[in-house]
């Protein structure tokens, strides 16, 4: 069972670049609950956003500025708002979003989704047919899944601007009421995983793992 609504098309306005020139435990808090957008043309792909982990760049061991600037990881150094997509275990990319004033890394990574609108189109992305893709969880749970069910690679979005309103990769806010939210340690990591840098909405079925209520 979903726990929120659906949102009509003229509500979806990027989100402004100062949400994110904020330090990433309270811009992740704050993205839970808005929409991931992708534009293909008149199609729209719409998603609730429900788990993501903050990465606090220098500070951090897990991060992947902590060893400091290099031309991979460059986008996590600001201005903040932007794309920063990765490959990782040689089969799926991981989308990011850049945090914190030009010069100062940090970021957000997105873990997992609540599709709404645009099923169709992510199950082709994950390669699933219909019958599978009426098992939501299967299309955006996951930070793998949902990169593909949106279409994102590293050679077509990293570094896009999601503050633009000509950007056809965007995450905006429809007014919903903010979801209660669960603090956890990160997962799938072996560098301060110990930290408490994941969250989740809490009672959602569609965050990787169990559901936290």
């Amino acid at each position: 069972m979903k726990i929120f609504r659906s949102v009509p098309a003229r509500n979806l306005v990027p989100l402004p670049r100062d949400f994110y020139d904020r330090d990433p435990r309270r811009v992740s808090r704050d993205l839970l609950g808005k929409l991931l957008v992708r534009r293909d043309g008149r199609k729209l792909r719409i998603a609730r956003i429900v788990e993501v982990e903050a990465y606090l760049g220098r500070n951090d061991p897990a991060a992947h500025s902590f060893a400091g600037r290099t031309q991979r990881n460059a986008v996590l150094w600001g201005p903040p708002g932007f794309a920063y997509v990765y490959f990782i275990y040689g089969n799926h990319y991981c989308f990011n979003v850049s945090c914190l004033q030009d010069g100062e890394a940090g970021g957000v990574l997105f873990r997992a989704l609540e599709p709404l609108a645009g099923i169709e189109e992510m199950a082709r992305g994950r390669g699933l047919s219909l019958d599978d893709a009426n098992d939501l969880r299967k299309l955006t749970s996951g930070p793998g899944r949902l990169a593909e069910a949106f279409g994102i690679t590293r050679a077509r979005d990293n570094g896009k601007d999601l503050t633009s309103s000509r950007s056809d990769l965007s995450i905006a806010d429809d007014g919903t009421t903010p979801p209660r939210v669960k603090i956890t340690p990160r997962i799938g990591i072996t560098k301060a995983a110990e930290r408490p840098l994941r969250f989740v909405v809490a009672g959602n079925q569609y965050v990787s793992g169990k559901k936290l209520d």
